[in-house]
């Protein structure tokens, strides 16, 4: 039962990697009916496709299942008509916008992937954005019939109470890690290069060249590159405050000065506006990091050290004060995990560990300050971090000691499943649902035809 019930982002995916496969010839049927919403053969052939190309054996017993998730996405969906529970339209484009970039970059390129579709990028657009658009509403919907839901510390108890003492979960060695992190800073000397990279690539455009070609060529932006800069739809909310600042200002076709923001140097242009949603291309130039400027950060790094084991400043505040990370800086620089069971934690198995921090903490005693390391962070700049252990936890045995957090995210999820449970057995027994009879043979669609009306 909860298998069906999770179709938010997996089916997404499912389905559009589905659509990047090669079109092929089939004879075409209905293969189930649920109230005024079909679902055809060539549908399901195509996730079955997806299924198939991800390296999977052939069995034909997950269309099954497959259909199972089909039909709860169109229960999802006629209820959110019922309900008035829609998406924007700006809300598409972007997630249209954003699975086109994801399939480009698999691809290797815009024109790589249209000969592989045989079809062009536009086409292909087209075709995706209902289905895309189901999914989001879809998704929606369901997240408006759980939203209220949440336990009380007796629920919690009564949910672990539940467990056998012999079946209780292991969790395994479990650390509590801070860190202030520090890039370097580059003077306005060290940056004029990257500045005058950009602002020759700006005057290119003024003179007539191609945005889209240019950004593909020197954008340092792996996300939207491929796209030709292309960033989709997005509103205020969603960029740092000096792109969305040029982005709301300028008219479509325009484009901006050279701009700086955290990520680098900018150059962008506006596609189009609708209401406060904005398309624009970008190009992105990263500064990167000089010896010099990685030795100023060192010997900031050893002061702030000193500082902290000297007991002029404490850690947390430290962090607040001098770390780099957004995310961990005003949380007195706790490193956060989170996982598919359980809420954001400062508490992080070991194997989840980067695995550069592990090494060091994992010789450290708890509450110890590590000296300052150098790493490299995914976008390839350099820096220092300070690590702080504030905890390890041996491996052991679920309890609600040590691990209430954990099963109440668990006891969460469960009431969450019971309730989506309920709420589909009951659109089901109200729902005119009809299944081909290939498909008799699958356990997992009888409940959809045994209480539905006929």
């Amino acid at each position: 039962m909860k298998k069906f019930l999770v179709i938010a982002g997996g089916l997404i995916c499912l389905f559009l990697n589905a659509q990047a496969q090669p079109a092929k010839k089939n004879i075409d049927k209905v293969v189930a009916v649920l109230g005024n919403n079909i679902i055809l053969l060539s549908d399901l052939n195509q996730q079955y496709a997806q299924y198939m190309n991800s390296g999977n054996p052939a069995d034909e017993k997950v269309k099954c299942y497959i259909l199972q998730q089909m039909l709860a996405q169109k229960l999802l969906k006629q209820q959110a008509e019922i309900d008035s529970i829609t998406v924007d339209e700006a809300q598409v484009d972007e997630e249209v916008d954003k699975r086109m970039r994801m399939q480009i970059q698999r691809a290797g390129g815009q024109e790589r992937l249209e000969q592989f579709l045989n079809r062009s990028v536009l086409q292909y657009k087209d075709e995706i954005r209902p289905d895309l658009k189901e999914q989001l509403i879809s998704n929606k919907m369901q997240g408006h019939i759980t939203q209220d839901v949440s336990v009380t510390p007796l629920e919690v108890k009564k949910y672990f109470d539940s467990y056998k003492k012999d079946s209780l979960p292991d969790i395994p060695t479990e650390f509590e890690v801070g860190e202030i992190v520090l890039h370097p800073k580059l003077t306005k000397a060290e940056k004029q290069k990257f500045y005058d990279k950009i602002d020759a690539l700006r005057l290119r455009v003024k003179s007539g060249e191609d945005f889209a070609f240019l950004a593909k060529s020197y954008s340092e932006d792996p996300g939207s590159a491929p796209d030709g800069g292309d960033l989709g739809f997005f509103d205020r909310t969603r960029m740092v405050k000096e792109f969305t600042a040029w982005a709301f200002k300028l008219k479509a076709g325009e484009i901006s000065p050279v701009f700086e923001s955290e990520h680098g140097f900018h150059i962008l242009q506006v596609i189009e506006r609708r209401g406060e949603q904005v398309q624009a291309r970008h190009i992105l130039i990263r500064p990167q990091t000089t010896p010099a400027s990685l030795d100023r950060v060192k010997l900031q790094a050893d002061s702030i050290y000193t500082n902290i084991n000297s007991k002029k400043i404490t850690f947390s505040t430290a962090a607040s004060l001098y770390s780099d990370n957004k995310e961990s800086q005003y949380n007195g620089g706790m490193i956060l995990y989170a996982d598919n069971v359980t809420a954001r934690t400062t508490f992080i198995p070991a194997d989840k560990l980067d695995p550069k921090v592990f090494l060091v903490v994992d010789t450290m005693k708890v509450g110890e300050i590590s000296k300052p390391v150098l790493f490299t962070g995914q976008d390839g700049k350099e820096g220092y971090k300070i690590l702080f252990l504030k905890s390890k936890i041996p491996p052991h045995k679920g309890n609600l000691e040590q691990d209430y957090a954990k099963f109440k995210e668990r006891a969460q999820q469960g009431k969450i499943d019971r309730i989506l449970s309920e709420w589909f057995e009951k659109r089901r027994e109200n729902t005119y649902i009809r299944i081909d009879e290939d498909y008799n043979q699958c356990d997992e669609l009888k409940i959809w035809t045994k209480t539905a009306k006929k």
